[in-house]
């Protein structure tokens, strides 16, 4: 009987896992990020980019995903087996010229909508630092590293010239990975609290070494502890 037991608790375990690739597995079941595709103009996708035409929001986009899988490379080596590092250099490689592109037409919006050169710039790398540090997640850590490991394995296997449409649909999953999550499979059970039912260990419920029921009650009557 144990050995039945251990291993229909085998192909339960089995069953869980087999549903979410091995290879960035934080949890049982992890927690749906996905969402609607975005234009770069709605305003939690980012920095606001008043004015902006849509090749200038579609580069945002395009900027914004570089600096979350950057971010990714640099916070989620602790699991190798996301690849995280790996995918965002490849992203460098395979497609430097639009992510070059990108950031000429960002670098020209600033530059348009600012009152001076020098105030575009400034806008510019405010912008960029901004960015940046809206990726950076303690709470939301695993969330945030699965969903760039994901995202990250769809910009190396996309063709080039299409990051931006990679951006248009990924960007609201990267963002809502940004809130923290856990298990999902058993929600409850991760975080249940353990109840021991203890005896009163007042020297007078003890008579020669023995709990006195007697005296003190039984100790399964006892409040949880």
């Amino acid at each position: 009987m144990k050995i039945v037991r251990i291993m229909a608790g085998v192909s339960l375990a089995a069953g869980l896992f087999a549903g979410s690739p091995a290879s960035a597995q934080f949890f049982l079941k992890s927690y749906d990020f996905s969402g609607a595709t975005v234009t770069g103009a709605e305003p939690e996708m980012g920095m606001p980019l008043p004015g902006a035409t849509p090749a200038e929001l579609r580069a945002g986009l395009v900027w914004n995903m570089r600096a979350a899988l950057n971010v990714a490379a640099l916070q989620c080596d602790f699991a190798p087996m996301l690849l995280t590092v790996d995918n965002y250099n490849a992203m460098l490689r395979d497609h430097s010229a639009e992510l070059k592109s990108s950031l000429d037409t960002i670098n020209a919006y600033f530059v348009r909508t600012a009152k001076t050169k020098a105030a575009g710039q400034t806008a510019f790398d405010r912008f960029g630092t901004r960015t940046y540090s809206a990726f950076a997640t303690v709470a939301a850590q695993y969330g945030f590293c699965q969903t760039a490991s994901k995202i990250g394995r769809e910009v190396i296997f996309a063709p080039r010239g299409q990051l931006g449409d990679v951006a248009t649909r990924y960007m609201r999953e990267l963002r809502n990975s940004l809130i923290p999550y856990g298990e999902q499979q058993f929600p409850r059970a991760f975080y249940a609290r353990t109840y021991l039912f203890l005896p009163d260990f007042q020297p007078d419920c003890w008579r020669k070494q023995r709990y006195s029921a007697t005296y003190c009650g039984s100790s399964a009557k006892k409040k949880k502890r």
